[in-house]
């Protein structure tokens, strides 16, 4: 199996060394005699797999489990998916937390919420072994999710979804999405104010 430099500066996961961790994970999972696990990931390491975007990330975000076609939710996390997600962190000089359940982490979660109609049908699936099934969320979940995201935390989220180059419906169908995980006034003045600053005044006036 390839390896990874594990020095402070090679520590970002990359387009190219994702499908290695991600089949040393499938071994360690493997080695810790666990039932095949089934994650579904968003964020950066989605964008980055898919080919949406180049840049690096340090973490794998997973937004919800699968099993036999059902979406589940990941909080928390199945323990031998942690254990072997340690492993591989010390295998490979990987961060502490690199695979965590942040986006879906608690009552107000994107899982917990509800995630965007259809999401489990446009998942982009990949296996790496007898254990570990990685499900990839599509293009249009990433605006939904990078909206929102903008909206509530800015930062680099605007820059992904300014990336993906959505068109105005949907941006509206994100923007509508978002507004039902948070329904205050405030949450709405911000998602309007952002609309207009990203071009889309128009979509905001329809919100």
């Amino acid at each position: 199996m390839s390896t990874i430099n594990k020095s402070d500066n090679d520590r970002s996961l990359n387009r190219d060394n994702l499908d290695t961790i991600f089949r040393l994970l499938d071994y360690r999972l493997k080695e810790n005699h666990s039932n095949p696990v089934e994650i579904v990931v968003c964020g950066g390491t989605a964008l980055i797999r898919s080919g949406l975007v180049t840049r690096t990330t340090k973490d794998v975000d997973i937004v919800a489990l699968a099993f036999a076609g059902t979406l589940l939710s990941p909080d928390p996390l199945p323990d031998k998916l942690v254990k072997a997600s340690t492993e591989v962190a010390d295998d490979l000089g990987l961060p502490a937390g690199w695979l965590n359940n942040g986006p879906s982490r608690n009552d107000g979660g994107l899982f917990q919420m509800g995630l965007p109609d259809g999401l489990a049908q446009r998942l982009q699936s990949k296996q790496y072994g007898s254990r570990l099934t990685v499900h990839f969320i599509n293009r249009i979940d990433q605006i939904f999710f990078k909206l929102y995201a903008s909206a509530d935390r800015g930062g680099y989220h605007i820059q992904d979804l300014l990336s993906l180059t959505p068109d105005r419906k949907e941006i509206e169908a994100a923007a509508r999405w978002a507004m039902t995980h948070d329904v205050s006034e405030g949450f709405a003045a911000i998602m309007k104010q952002l609309l207009v600053r990203l071009g889309y005044e128009d979509v905001s006036e329809k919100l």
